[in-house]
């Protein structure tokens, strides 16, 4: 049996190693107790002690994972603030996960997070990541504010240097959706950013990245689309029929089926039932892009939970159960396929399996 790494974690510095301006200046930090995450005018709760590191070392022995991509924290991206500041807080971000990377090589592969919207800067701090940090996961979110105060998809073509930078790196991406709440103009009433919005922001990534050609234009680049790009799935006989419907509104874009199974799509499994896992894996048509996300420790991931009769890998099993998946596919998307996402080449894969021991 092999290793079983998860593709899809978080990690939360512990409140010392969070840099004094990010509280003087509100933009985040965490309650000396650990009981709280924080930013100007907004809380959450932290609900699980595996948020840190040494205790996220001690749940993943219990819960036999080998190994875990911890991407950025949303909370981090910095949308809406000056440039000199997110230069400060990303490169914060960055650094930190560079060194939870170094010191604990076989545990954790870590991505690092630019800021779309101040492209110069951007490519800078790729090259910085990926060159001196040692970093192959570039995290970006679903949507940014630029320069102009404008709201943009992140597959849009003023992103086009930052996609062409990524694919001469041969990086891994991670697209995740957050600040929804931003500039969607709804109150925000039981959780229906993060249980409705969420999913939509990354149907319409995925909606621009197909439309586009990008898994096409960026062959060396592997996209995985967080919480299983849930909506997208539901979303493709829609999208067929405006791009035949519409033609005049498609002029120069992709048909959506030329993207389906493409092997530089991926997908995770956190989709919560099996027929969303199912519905992934038939517009797909193989589960070879399908990989294991769990996105601990929040509670809308796939945690430990006598509450939500959860627990880490539960989703693949009943997909067993159910005759959806076979065993050896439930293996195969907690390894392989997190392997085939993350790098570019079977050297690099080799590398890898070598790291991680």
């Amino acid at each position: 049996m092999h290793k079983r790494i998860n593709g899809h974690a978080h990690l939360l510095p512990y409140p010392e190693e969070i840099p004094a301006f990010m509280k003087e200046k509100e933009i985040f930090w965490i309650d000396a107790d650990r009981k709280f995450m924080r930013q100007k005018g907004w809380s959450r709760p932290i609900t699980a002690e595996s948020f840190f590191l040494k205790e996220k070392l001690a749940w993943m022995e219990e819960s036999q994972i080998s190994h875990a991509v911890v991407l950025n924290l949303s909370q981090l991206y910095g949308n809406g603030l000056a440039e000199d500041v997110v230069r400060d807080v990303l490169r914060f971000q960055n650094d930190y996960n560079a060194r939870i990377q170094h010191d604990y090589p076989q545990k954790f592969t870590c991505g690092f997070v630019v800021h779309a919207g101040y492209t110069d800067w951007a490519l800078k701090e790729i090259e910085r990541c990926v060159e001196k940090l040692g970093l192959q996961v570039l995290c970006l979110p679903t949507h940014y504010l630029n320069r102009k105060g404008q709201w943009k998809g992140i597959f849009d073509k003023e992103i086009e240097p930052i996609l062409d930078l990524a694919d001469h790196y041969g990086l891994a991406v991670e697209v995740h959706p957050y600040d929804g709440e931003k500039f969607i103009l709804l109150e925000n009433r039981a959780w229906r950013f993060h249980l409705i919005w969420m999913l939509a922001q990354c149907a319409d990534a995925y909606h621009f990245y197909t439309l586009n050609g990008y898994f096409q234009k960026y062959d060396n680049t592997r996209v995985c689309f967080a919480h299983g790009g849930q909506l997208n799935q539901v979303n493709y006989g829609r999208r067929i029929q405006a791009f035949d419907g519409r033609p005049d509104l498609f002029v120069g874009k992709e048909r959506p089926k030329s993207a389906l199974g493409h092997p530089n799509i991926f997908f995770d499994t956190l989709v919560h039932d099996v027929h969303s896992l199912e519905m992934i894996i038939r517009r797909q048509g193989n589960t070879n892009q399908v990989i294991i996300g769990l996105d601990d420790p929040y509670p809308l991931g796939e945690m430990d939970s006598e509450a939500q009769s959860s627990y880490p890998g539960k989703l693949l099993d009943l997909a067993v159960d159910a005759k959806v998946i076979s065993p050896e596919q439930r293996e195969e998307m907690w390894f392989n396929n997190v392997i085939s996402w993350l790098c570019c080449t079977e050297e690099d894969r080799q590398k890898f399996k070598n790291r991680i021991g």
